[in-house]
């Protein structure tokens, strides 16, 4: 067989270089659509011990090449079907278009919209698949995915690689190394196009997948288009006396040498080169049926009925699939790809129930078919707005069934810490502070537990990897930086203190800055990114800290009832061009989603309730309502997505 070689793809000792396999636990963050009394049975029936392993449908935020590997103790020989777009253009990027809707106050206001630029990680993940190495890197990326998928799949599975023409011919040779060339089935031609104008050359108008299987058994219901009327014209000419059905007389052989059978008390053979496709107790059935006609020289051939005919098979080449341009089907996706191409992949390789992945979900068209098909799924992307997007997409869905939002979240950054500083405890954490703060730009300070650093007139304290900032983290720093300053007139000023964290608690934000405002101490809150756990993006310097979003939410409980109210929301502003932000009049205008909690177990977020605009309803409603069935004290958990896809949470408390 053919080997296509690429810097990169062996090792000095001539090995293949195989992709990493770290397999990390995948933490759920959330829980969507599931109601109180479901959520309730199923805390029932943990507590009693009683199974509690009911599926539910996943939808994870992070890097496939770190999401991949942690998938393979659960699911290794168990997907069904993967069908995959990666990136396949040296042009592409991850830009999207970010929608600011029309201000509330204004009814004639027309909504504003603005090319949100790929974050640092999504930059960071372009580079290392075209990045300096051009086709090599983007060579070692495929196959590197390639290698895991293959492990995840059933072995009656299939795999599909929607690619374009201008790699195409580079990746069906890793697919046969890796699958087998026995395994490959089709190149399938998808015309994406009518025309594209191409000076010079023919326009390009098809994209290509690829569809392999991992072994000689797979699953495959076969397809049809409706016949046009100009074939059923030329092919349906005969007309059946008394019944009136047309038909026409279909050839009872198929290529490959074959026995004699029996016709009307005959045995005849079939022409050479030719097995007859019946059986013998197939024939029989169709000569009694009266469906077997013989012509002037014997030869038997079926009648096909047009009434029983489902259509013409689908073939190789798929000019009937259409772009989605409009309606409620398009999102602000250059890639996105028709319902109806998913549709068609779906149906033909997998059966209800079984399970679809696919690892670079984008806006969700994979998932979301999968959902309305009663297929189970496992949806994978890189991007924050990706997950948004496919999130709010599924929740559009009527009937849509449970599912839960996943990251790798502290344990990757664990295996992170562990990797790059060392197994020594104090070592570790010291080395960690000290390699934030200077991508931060600050001077590390020696000699105090809760303060770790300072730039220009502000401190600063860096939080661990493995938990959220807290209340009582915040009182701490607090108390030793008033400590550090004196009270006297004399001690030195400062503009007060920024916390980095990889996370917060939910209640933080307002709580945490009123504590220290009362203490007369000015608190910045600023996410450490994930782009710190990126060599390329540290190396390149392309880290930026940004301060959380300050959400204003509040609940009045009357009875039974209980009403979250939202009363402001401010984001920082470094994504968003100056001409926009002047013309933002509104703070509703910075919210995309927002939805409820109403019973928090100090768990996961449960999406319980959601409000979102739509074309139908482009008004966004600031407040939700909830009738609980029993007294009590409740915590109320609200979540806010923004424009650009950041969320914000906030803790509130319900008393009925």
């Amino acid at each position: 067989m053919v080997e296509i070689i690429w810097q990169g793809k062996y090792d000095a000792q001539g090995r293949k270089v195989a992709p990493v396999k770290i397999q990390l636990p995948l933490q759920t963050i959330e829980t969507v659509n599931e109601s109180s009394q479901d959520r309730q049975r199923r805390l029932e029936r943990f507590i009693s011990g009683r199974e509690t392993s009911e599926w539910r449908n996943r939808l994870i935020w992070g890097d496939k090449k770190y999401v991949l590997p942690s998938l393979l103790n659960e699911f290794a020989g168990k997907v069904n079907l993967i069908y995959i777009d990666p990136p396949f253009d040296t042009g592409a990027d991850f830009s999207f278009l970010a929608t600011v809707p029309a201000s509330p106050d204004e009814a004639e206001d027309e909504e504003l919209n603005f090319t949100k630029q790929p974050s640092i990680i999504e930059q960071k993940a372009y580079r290392d698949t075209w990045g300096g190495g051009g086709y090599d890197t983007y060579l070692q990326w495929s196959y590197e995915t390639f290698l895991l998928l293959h492990e995840l799949l059933a072995d009656d599975g299939s795999l599909y690689v929607h690619i374009g023409p201008n790699v195409s011919h580079y990746i069906k040779p890793l697919l046969d190394e890796i699958f087998g060339t026995d395994n490959y089935r089709n190149e399938i031609v998808w015309q994406r196009h009518g025309a594209h104008n191409d000076p010079q050359k023919y326009g390009i108008v098809h994209e290509e997948i690829f569809f392999y299987t991992k072994g000689s058994k797979w699953t495959y219901n076969p397809t049809y288009t409706p016949y046009t009327d100009e074939y059923v014209n030329e092919r349906f000419r005969s007309i059946e006396e008394g019944t009136g059905r047309k038909y026409w007389l279909n050839t009872m052989t198929a290529a490959g040498q074959g026995k004699p059978a029996v016709f009307f008390g005959v045995s005849r053979a079939p022409p050479p080169g030719t097995h007859w496709r019946f059986t013998q107790e197939k024939i029989d059935d169709l000569i009694a049926q009266g469906k077997v006609v013989a012509s002037s020289s014997g030869m038997p051939y079926v009648k096909q009925y047009l009434d029983e005919s489902p259509g013409k098979p689908i073939q190789s080449i798929w000019p009937d699939v259409r772009m989605t341009r409009s309606g409620f089907e398009r999102l602000p996706y250059a890639t996105q790809k028709p319902e109806s191409l998913l549709e068609r992949i779906i149906r033909t390789s997998s059966n209800e129930g079984d399970l679809v992945l696919d690892c670079f979900v984008g806006s969700g068209t994979t998932a979301a078919v999968a959902e309305k098909l009663n297929r189970r799924w496992i949806a994978c992307d890189l991007g924050r707005f990706a997950i948004h997007t496919t999130r709010k997409r599924l929740l559009g869905i009527s009937g849509v069934k449970p599912f839960i939002i996943q990251n790798l979240g502290k344990y990757e950054r664990q295996a992170w810490q562990a990797a790059e500083f060392g197994n020594e405890t104090a070592q570790r954490i010291r080395s960690y502070v000290d390699f934030i703060l200077n991508l931060y730009g600050a001077q590390p300070l020696r000699g105090y537990t809760w303060i770790h650093g300072k730039k220009g007139s502000r401190l600063l304290h860096v939080g661990a990897v493995d938990s959220p900032i807290s209340p009582l983290d915040v009182g701490q720093i607090v108390a030793e930086f008033k400590r550090m300053i004196g009270g006297g007139k004399e001690a030195p000023q400062t503009n007060g203190v920024d916390i980095l964290g990889w996370d917060f608690a939910f209640e933080l934000n307002e709580l945490a800055k009123q504590q220290a405002k009362q203490a007369n101490v000015d608190v910045r809150f600023l996410r450490i990114p994930r782009e710190v756990l990126e060599k390329k993006a540290v190396e390149q310097g392309d880290i930026h800290f940004f301060e959380l979003a300050s959400l204003d939410a509040a609940l009045k409980t009357k009875g039974m009832k209980s009403t979250v109210a939202i009363k402001d929301f401010v984001i920082p502003l470094d994504d968003v061009p100056s001409e926009i932000q002047k013309q933002i009049t509104h703070w509703s205008q910075w919210i995309d989603y927002w939805a409820v909690d109403w019973d928090n177990k100090d768990d996961t977020f449960h999406n319980e309730v959601q409000e979102y605009r739509t074309r139908d309803k482009p008004k966004l409603a600031t407040e939700l309502s909830h009738e609980y069935e029993d007294q009590g004290e409740y915590r109320v958990l609200v979540k806010v997505i923004d424009i650009l896809g950041n969320d914000t949470t906030k803790l509130l408390h319900a008393k009925v």
